[in-house]
């Protein structure tokens, strides 16, 4: 929620028009800067400035952390090292096996971005993901499936990847008339959607929850009659959904991390 949308609560409340509930317009933001390159038109938004915002908070955290390591380490070593060990031990090792610990790198650095960026929903001044924009997970799921793929090709070879892609072991052949349609759908097509929407569709959600809950008590304060009762109850519940947010930001930012493993899983290991 941002000042302007106070102030459109407190103007609309004065004037007697009653409450208003947020819409999509805050994710499209007006450009503060637009260019072109190549023949393509780019802006830059005040989500883009967000995005930058955290992933340099986060990259200057984590490198601050490790910057002079100590046998003791300190809070923020103690935490860079043990968010990168959930991610490398409960996640890579776990999850992929042996050969999911040079995958530790990437999975930890897609898990920390993703937190970074869900963290800003809840951020004073910022106040909303970008990851509550589908092209930003929609880029992730992409580079994520060119990953995972490219893995699949070097480790199996072409021919018996898409094999075993489109031809589950223990089909009866009749079947797979249906079958490998579908697995070819699942694997190339609705992966990558699925991890594109899960994590846009959580932060969009959280955002337009928080929004409701928020300007209602700015309303419910200024509307200048007896409502004004009710905003406590509101302002709870703005409280609430900010701590179930919180939750949800880490939530995703892991499931995120763990399906991905689960596909460097089935790239790395032939099927069975």
């Amino acid at each position: 929620m941002t000042s302007g949308a106070l102030a459109l609560s407190d103007v609309l409340a004065a004037n007697g028009e009653g409450f208003e509930a947020p819409t999509i317009e805050e994710f499209y933001p007006e450009p503060i800067a637009s260019f072109s390159l190549l023949g393509l038109d780019f802006e830059i938004t005040r989500i883009t400035l967000i995005m930058w915002i955290a992933t340099l908070a986060i990259g200057a955290l984590l490198v601050a952390a490790v910057r002079k390591p100590t046998i003791v380490p300190g809070r923020m070593q103690w935490l860079a090292e043990s968010g990168y060990s959930v991610v490398r031990d409960g996640i890579a090792r776990d999850v992929i096996g042996p050969k999911g610990l040079p995958f530790a790198p990437f999975l930890a650095s897609l898990f920390f971005f993703i937190l970074a960026n869900n963290a800003m929903s809840i951020i004073p001044f910022a106040q909303i993901s970008p990851n509550s924009k589908f092209a930003i997970p929609l880029v992730l799921a992409l580079i994520c499936w060119v990953l995972y793929n490219w893995i699949g090709i070097r480790e199996q070879g072409a021919a018996k990847y898409f094999k075993d892609a489109a031809i589950p072991p223990g089909v009866p052949k009749l079947a797979l008339i249906l079958v490998t349609p579908i697995e070819l759908l699942q694997v190339f097509v609705i992966r990558p959607f699925t991890l594109a929407v899960r994590l846009f569709a959580n932060m969009f959600a959280g955002h337009m929850l928080l929004a409701v809950f928020a300007l209602g008590t700015s309303y419910l304060l200024f509307v200048g009659n007896f409502s004004v009762i009710f905003a406590p109850f509101s302002f709870l519940m703005a409280l609430l959904m900010t701590f179930f947010e919180l939750l949800v930001i880490v939530l995703q930012a892991y499931v995120f991390t763990v399906l991905m493993a689960t596909y460097l899983n089935g790239a790395v290991e032939p099927a069975h």
